[in-house]
């Protein structure tokens, strides 16, 4: 049974997908693959000067210049990248790594080759925002810790507090002004900064 008559991950259907690869046997057969997961699929040859913005996947033949065509900043990706791969010359490496793709596809394609570099590429990508956003949640966290020390700080050496008085102190303020310990904390800092 093939996978067109299977049900499909819900994850790779419904999806906006960009193919920047040459028009020939290949290309209109990864575009009729693509269709065959329900997505909306444009293929753009030749490949823009920038790769749309609004797609939820690419695939991008790799050629020299495709990290600078992607559309967002080298760490910070908006869209899963599946990079095509030619049969010949080998790949530069190089190139790949920097394209830094969630999923590589080898020409010539097959209809699984195909399913797998998508779903592979959605599911990387989906971990990797899932990483980043708890990278982000951790960076608020020190930054909130490291306030709440310094206006701890601020409190034992400007009115005298014990460290323990001084965070109750930042607790009380914060229930009382219905904000968050960390607000209160930026608060002091900040005007100590100012008067200091």
């Amino acid at each position: 049974m093939s996978w067109q008559a299977r049900t499909l991950p819900s994850e790779i259907s419904g999806l906006d997908i960009v193919v920047a690869t040459r028009r020939d046997e290949h290309g209109e057969l990864l575009v009729r693959e693509l269709q065959r997961t329900r997505s909306r699929v444009r293929h753009e040859w030749p490949a823009p000067e920038r790769m749309p913005e609004d797609a939820d996947v690419l695939f991008c033949d790799l050629a020299p210049g495709l990290p600078g065509r992607l559309p967002w900043v080298p760490g910070e990706p908006k869209a899963a990248l599946v990079v095509i791969i030619p049969v010949v010359p080998p790949p530069d490496l190089d190139l790949l790594r920097n394209c830094a793709a969630d999923a590589v596809l080898h020409r010539p394609f097959t209809s699984h080759a195909v399913l797998v570099a998508l779903v592979q590429a959605r599911s990387r990508f989906g971990y990797e925002q899932r990483l980043r956003w708890r990278v982000d949640k951790l960076d608020e966290t020190l930054r909130s810790i490291r306030a709440v020390e310094r206006a701890k700080a601020i409190l034992v050496s400007t009115r005298n507090m014990r460290e323990e008085e001084a965070y109750h102190f930042l607790r009380r303020q914060a229930m009382d002004r219905r904000l968050s310990i960390s607000a209160v904390a930026a608060a002091i800092v900040d005007s100590h900064e100012i008067l200091s």
